[in-house]
């Protein structure tokens, strides 16, 4: 990474950059969100490789059940998330639809613990990952699961390590970050709102 370079300069693509589609439902671009979440990962790297590997893997898992399905699909039926759902579970099929629903929680978990580090400058990004674990994944993970990610949160590093490994202009980077996340926050507020419809429901 340049000298000049932030995180955000290395993304394949951004969530700033998925498509919306306001008219038809807030309906959200398949391919584009998939991408943006696979560069989400390259987060993970940053944070620690190895510790964070879990989180990752359980990331990236997800997105390749959805493009499965997206693939498989006819032609059209898959364009958006809302659309491979209703497709997917008319076919008495859940596989996708539950993946999008654990991709969406481990999005959810990395947008929340950045926004309370990004809104809280003491915060350690140990703490607010912890934190983010705590109203998102842990819930829903068994107890062989929840050690290994809270050894993940433990790696974390300290903040002013981890700001600097983001790299780049700190005005710059603070901007980008904003726009970045606000744009991740507004999917996960689509999805939360769409997943928990009855016809989403398996």
């Amino acid at each position: 990474m340049a000298s000049d370079q932030t995180f955000f300069d290395t993304l394949k693509k951004s969530f700033v950059d998925v498509p919306i589609d306001a008219s038809n439902d807030n309906a959200i671009s398949t391919t584009d969100f998939l991408e943006a979440s696979e560069s989400l990962v390259t987060l993970f790297d940053v944070l620690g490789g190895l510790a964070f590997g879990p989180v990752k893997k359980d990331i990236t898992g997800n997105v390749t059940k959805i493009r499965k399905r997206q693939l498989a699909a006819p032609a059209g039926s898959s364009d958006t998330l809302q659309s491979l759902v209703r497709t997917e579970l008319k076919e008495k099929k859940h596989t996708a639809t539950e993946g999008l629903l654990w991709l969406w929680r481990g999005l959810d978990f990395t947008a929340q613990a950045l926004r309370t580090n990004l809104s809280n400058p003491k915060h350690q990004p140990a703490d607010s990952f912890r934190a983010a674990y705590a109203n998102t994944l842990k819930p829903h993970h068994s107890f062989v699961i929840k050690p290994i990610f809270s050894a993940a949160m433990s790696a974390t590093p300290y903040r002013d390590v981890f700001y600097k490994k983001l790299g780049g202009d700190q005005s710059k980077f603070d901007a980008q970050l904003e726009e970045w996340l606000g744009a991740l926050e507004k999917n996960m507020s689509i999805l939360k709102e769409f997943l928990a419809r009855k016809e989403a429901q398996w």
